[in-house]
């Protein structure tokens, strides 16, 4: 099997999604008999780097590297162009054009991405079925359930799309640095418990919500990390004095604070998933499942795929200030739960490396491509209602907001 890997954005970055790409494609790799990395390499790096950094050969993309929706229109018209299309077996993809090209041109292809497309920009939706159900596709890796029945739900085959999470690098975690002086490092009394949140730092993840439970756990220390300069979510927490706001910390540099912390925390609020939809089970999250330390989240639909209420994690009801003040106050108050559910999760992760990831999707390629062609699926005169439906309700809340992801409708 040879695999044409193809990114739509500039590398090296610090973004999640090439995070997940890049990593998934260098363990992939090895299942391959021969892999590249059709990608725009940054200004400020080589190919050189860049191919060390992902352990696969690179092909630079055609294109120019701003504005990003002229790169991405370059990245698939002209990936057909190079030698290694026709090589590969497959093309393997996060980007619907670079996907809707290289079928058109006779190429089959892998598709992974994290997003309920259908849902978020209902136009989409007849183009979605069209190409998920084409017999060139060969399926879609998909990062959660919840995603994943969002294609079934639009009529997709559910052969052609499968769950495969995220995973995390356990070398990131080889040298583990004790609680006490993980503090010491970073400032922080040793007495001091401790509350860490690691990503970005703005108003898309829920963190209003726990600027007010501070206010309330004034004994608490609430280490923000990953600030960027001075947002909205800085400027609200400037005046609560058991808030600090951290920047954003490489990777060399973020164990301190991860080793540090009495609870990592991922805000339990449905924001990120339902309003902006730009997180769909948060990539900290099995990064965090690896680190030892307790973990609190929200009980909502994502990451009740991975995380296990009073197994794995501490998950409360989202949005819910008061079960979020409760749980703090108990995970920092009754060692033994902390303890337990550390442990179990740490025992948990491993389920969850990049490495099991790749193995997940070898296996899966290899059945789809010895599989017959799956059916069409079904496209119904109700789907065709819902697609117009909730088409007219995005381009309404487009116009209104300017904001391209639509929110769930209200009950």
């Amino acid at each position: 099997m040879k695999i044409l890997f193809a990114f739509e954005n500039p590398l090296p970055n610090a973004e999640a999604d090439a995070e997940v790409f890049v990593t998934t494609a260098k363990y992939l790799s090895p299942f391959a008999a021969d892999s590249w990395l059709h990608t725009p390499v940054a200004k400020t790096s080589t190919v050189e780097a860049v191919t060390a950094l992902a352990g696969i050969k690179i092909l630079p993309v055609w294109a120019p590297l701003a504005p990003a929706a002229l790169r991405h229109f370059c990245a698939g018209l002209t990936i057909p162009l190079r030698s290694a299309f026709r090589q590969a077996d497959l093309v393997y993809t996060r980007n619907l054009w670079v996907a809707f090209i290289s079928i058109l041109f006779g190429q089959r292809v892998v598709f992974d991405h994290y997003r309920p497309w259908p849902d978020q920009i209902p136009p989409l939706q007849y183009f979605l079925y069209s190409l998920f159900c084409h017999r060139r596709f060969l399926g879609s890796i998909c990062h959660s359930e919840y995603t994943r029945q969002k294609y079934i739900e639009l009529g997709v085959p559910p052969e052609k799309l499968r769950c495969v999470h995220n995973g995390f690098e356990p070398a990131r975690f080889a040298a583990p640095i004790p609680i006490a002086e993980a503090k010491a490092l970073i400032g922080v009394s040793p007495d001091a418990k401790t509350i860490v949140y690691t990503g970005r730092i703005n108003q898309k993840k829920g963190l209003e919500l726990v600027i007010e439970a501070a206010k309330k756990l004034p004994d608490l220390t609430f280490l923000f990390v990953g600030s960027y300069g001075d947002g909205p979510i800085e400027r609200l927490a400037s005046g609560v004095k058991n808030i600090r706001i951290i920047p954003w910390q490489t990777e060399a540099t973020l164990s301190p604070y991860i080793f540090a912390a009495d609870i990592l925390l991922i805000p339990p609020s449905l924001i990120p998933l339902a309003q902006f939809g730009s997180t769909v089970l948060p990539l900290k999250l099995f990064f965090y499942l690896g680190s030892g330390r307790p973990i609190l989240a929200g009980n909502t639909a994502d990451v009740a795929e991975v995380l296990k209420n009073n197994q794995t994690a501490y998950l409360c009801p989202p949005d819910n200030l008061d079960a979020l003040v409760a749980g703090l106050h108990r995970l920092t108050t009754e060692p033994d739960l902390a303890a337990r559910l550390a442990a179990a999760a740490a025992a948990d992760s491993h389920n969850f490396t990049w490495a099991a990831r790749a193995a997940k999707i070898a296996a899966i390629i290899a059945d789809w491509r010895q599989s017959a062609p799956a059916g069409q699926g079904g496209w119904s005169e109700t789907q065709s209602r819902n697609w117009r439906a909730e088409s007219r309700r995005w381009f309404a809340h487009f116009a209104r907001t300017g904001a391209f992801i639509l929110p769930p409708a209200k009950e």
